[in-house]
């Protein structure tokens, strides 16, 4: 079955620290469960703000480390599912099935395996 990355875009908040309330915790939880209950939980999680991370650049040298923070914030990411399901379609249900108030979540699906050429 496809693998899909649920990728949940980081706000001002998320970038400042900012934890849910909560209430949105325990409405997340729910969801979580909803999630394994029908088997289409494989992992999921939330990201510390940007400012306690860093990025490693690659560019026909020695890898450049910078340290966090970054943004824009709409440009970040603040946490993840991967999930299982049949298409697109299910993926999408799924995402819109989130109990947020606001924010972004893009639905991206994974490679699998077969999608790449056969080794020799």
């Amino acid at each position: 079955m496809p693998r899909f990355m649920m990728i949940v875009k980081a706000s001002e908040d998320s970038e400042a620290g900012v934890l849910p309330t909560r209430e949105l915790i325990a409405e997340m939880g729910q969801y979580n469960d909803q999630l394994v209950e029908a088997g289409a939980w494989l992992t999921g999680d939330g990201l510390r703000p940007t400012s306690d991370g860093a990025r490693v650049t690659y560019s026909d040298g020695a890898p450049v480390v910078t340290e966090g923070p970054f943004g824009p914030a709409k440009d970040l990411v603040a946490g993840f599912w991967v999930i299982r399901a049949q298409s697109m379609d299910e993926a999408l249900e799924w995402a819109r099935r989130i109990p947020f108030r606001e924010g972004e979540v893009e639905v991206r699906r994974l490679f699998e395996a077969d999608d790449f050429p056969a080794q020799p």
